[in-house]
């Protein structure tokens, strides 16, 4: 992974000052501005100070290990593995502009590719958006697999509802379904996604449904609030972080991971539909903290 925005920051500071509390005043900002958060990043910087003075840390290296290892406690990551004999159901959330219905194309060469399972059903249930039916159904042909839409305007949870129904038929064991992401009517988001959510569990009950969200690493604290909402709603198992390339800040997962509990499974940083691995922390927080 290359390095993040603040990981080059870091690594300038470490290379360049003199541990002293003009260092640790800008490391703190540093980590404010790669979206930690500022409470996060105060208490960060504060237990880092106490590690350096208890432990005797005086050198840029081992200073950098230290708050890696601080980092490291709140970074929680999520196997998707499948479960065998079952129909398992992904269920992707996200506000729009996310990259939310690419996402669902790169799961789904993912779990061709890494996993071997050929037998996958895409269902388009974001079905607000014309352009996003449109553009899983072209997803879907370049992967050569099936995809469930309606006509833009269906209710979302019928077509849901019908890819399930259809999943279950052709004996497909995995469905990834999209859906809507639209914040600025929250109150009806969640509404909406608790009956979704409410057709999922009643027709693929059991620990094959999960609940994906897709976090923009580009968008900044706003990723912990638009989390908290879909948490609320439906109750989240992981998190996807998109957009994740050399000019993203990327600290988001820190306090998302902290505050909320919910793990991440894969980062995406690219546009092509291989560009998606599987979450790494120690390797995230590597290039975080500018060691990589």
């Amino acid at each position: 992974m290359a390095l993040s925005g603040l990981g080059k920051r870091l690594r300038e500071l470490f290379q360049s000052r003199r541990l002293d509390d003009a260092f640790f005043e800008d490391l703190e900002d540093a980590l404010i501005e790669a979206d930690i958060g500022v409470r996060f990043a105060s208490e960060t910087i504060q237990a880092l100070r106490e590690t350096a003075r208890k432990d005797g840390v005086d050198a840029r290296d081992g200073l950098r290990r230290a708050l890696k290892d601080l980092l490291r406690r709140h970074v929680t990551s999520a196997d998707l593995s499948l479960v065998p004999d079952a129909l398992n159901v992904l269920l992707v959330l996200g506000v729009n502009g996310v990259g939310k219905t690419t996402t669902i194309a790169k799961l789904a060469r993912h779990f061709q590719k890494a996993r071997g399972i050929e037998r996958i059903l895409l269902v388009a249930g974001d079905t607000f958006r014309a352009a996003a039916i449109d553009q899983l159904k072209i997803l879907g042909e370049r992967l050569g697999l099936p995809v469930v839409a309606q006509e833009p305007g269906a209710d979302p949870g019928a077509v849901i509802f019908d890819g399930i129904a259809s999943a279950t038929a052709r004996q497909i064991p995995l469905v990834i379904a999209d859906t809507a992401g639209r914040l600025h009517t929250r109150d009806a988001l969640v509404k909406e996604l608790a009956k979704i959510d409410k057709i999922v569990r009643s027709r693929a009950p059991g620990p094959g449904y999960k609940k994906i969200l897709v976090i923009d690493a580009t968008t900044g604290q706003n990723s912990l609030a638009q989390a908290e909402v879909f948490h609320k709603a439906v109750g989240l198992d992981s998190i996807v972080l998109t957009k994740l390339d050399s000019t993203a800040k990327g600290g988001m997962v820190l306090p998302i991971c902290r505050e909320l509990g919910v793990p991440v499974s894969f980062i995406g940083d690219g546009e092509k539909l291989d560009d998606l691995h599987v979450f790494d922390p120690d390797q995230y927080l590597s290039s975080l903290v500018g060691e990589s």
